[in-house]
């Protein structure tokens, strides 16, 4: 018989199943104050710590550095918790090694082509950190920054704040950027991101956060088992940079198509030229549901040998699925195990990569006066 998340939460709790990173007991409802212990320091002497939240039977584990989730843990269909989440276990590597995992991503989620873009008639030039391009923020992007961290536990949600200011000129872009994060774990056991952002001058904003999942656990190996679910008929092609092209193509047809569940590893190795140039998926899907008021339900992935299953919501306009192309060998986990191409995978809520260059794209332009605003839901079950 199938158990729902409830019944395997109830059972684990009275099972005494330990949480790794807490060391506590799981709870169906109520969450405890956040958790803040040392994990490290900077070169230059500064301080970055850890957060430890739970609630609902999800378990999170977050750093001031870059506002990565450090771990992620999550209940399987017999009570069994894993992290789900790829990463260190120490701050040197997220320093010196890491590929953004677990972190907050700013200014600029994605690539900007050349690292170039016209606002208002002005020419800006960006940090770029990916051949020609900029990627993710540039060279010391909201990923590589401190952030300060106020945690709260707010009726049945316990959650953090995280505040972030990156000053005009910062990685080439314009404006004074006053940036809050808040990651809540609901009484439900969802996880939860509200970004918001202002600006003193005319900017370009999309934030995201790069989480590389593997519902099966962490250092257990390949991802293209997982079945995955995209509710969207089009995508972004990319050129040789994966810069897109400006196409909205349709997946119809092609080995993009996951309006229906499927296991990400059957067209994965498909010869089709946007999958060779990108060595795997790592494109951008454009949502049917387009820019929504709220949190809409876009995407499905499921583990099927552990039984776990992550549904994503936002109110975002496109999706990245990133399918952990670029991992070599070189990186060890807390496992002790390393990530090989496949391991984990990125599903990333954003607006379009190189949206400042296209003008056919929804805008990402941010002006004083106006708040950036998006929310993206993480909903476990097993």
């Amino acid at each position: 018989m199938e158990l729902n998340r409830r019944t395997v939460i109830a059972g684990a709790a009275a099972a005494g199943i330990a949480a790794t990173t807490l060391g506590g007991t799981a709870h169906a409802t109520g969450g405890r104050k956040p958790v803040k212990t040392l994990f490290g320091k900077l070169a230059d002497g500064t301080k970055v710590y850890s957060w430890s939240l739970e609630n609902g039977g999800t378990r999170l584990k977050v750093l001031s550095w870059g506002g990565v989730v450090q771990s992620l843990e999550i209940p399987d269909r017999r009570g069994r918790y894993a992290n789900v989440s790829a990463g260190f276990d120490n701050l040197e590597d997220y320093v010196a090694k890491t590929p953004y995992f677990g972190a907050l991503i700013g200014r600029y989620g994605n690539r900007i082509g050349k690292g170039k873009f016209t606002l208002d008639g002005k020419n800006y030039q960006l940090s770029v950190n990916d051949g020609e391009q900029s990627l993710h923020g540039g060279t010391q992007g909201f990923d590589k920054r401190v952030w300060d961290v106020e945690p709260f536990v707010k009726g049945s949600d316990v959650g953090l704040h995280l505040y972030y200011t990156s000053v005009d000129g910062e990685m080439g872009y314009p404006g004074t950027l006053k940036t809050k994060v808040t990651y809540t774990l609901t009484r439900r056991g969802e996880w939860r991101i509200d970004y918001e952002a202002t600006t003193d001058k005319a900017t370009v904003v999309n934030l995201t956060s790069h989480v590389y999942f593997n519902l099966a656990g962490e250092g257990s190996g390949t991802i293209e088992d997982h079945e995955l679910q995209i509710a969207a008929s089009r995508y972004t092609p990319t050129d040789a940079g994966l810069i897109p092209t400006g196409e909205l193509a349709k997946v119809a047809g092609t080995p993009f198509d996951f309006r229906k569940a499927k296991p990400i590893g059957r067209d994965i190795r498909v010869s089709h030229p946007q999958l060779v140039t990108a060595k795997g998926f790592d494109h951008n899907w454009v949502l049917d549901k387009g820019i929504t008021a709220r949190p809409e339900h876009v995407a499905t992935l499921r583990d099927p040998a552990s039984g776990r299953t992550m549904k994503i919501a936002t109110n975002e306009p496109g999706l990245q699925f990133y399918s952990g192309n670029f991992l070599d060998g070189t990186l060890t986990g807390p496992s002790g195990r390393t990530y090989r191409q496949g391991d984990a995978l990125c599903l990333e809520t954003q607006h379009f990569p190189d949206s400042p260059n296209k003008p056919k794209f929804p805008s990402t332009v941010l002006r004083p006066g106006q708040t950036y605003r998006t929310t993206t839901i993480h909903t476990f079950g097993c």
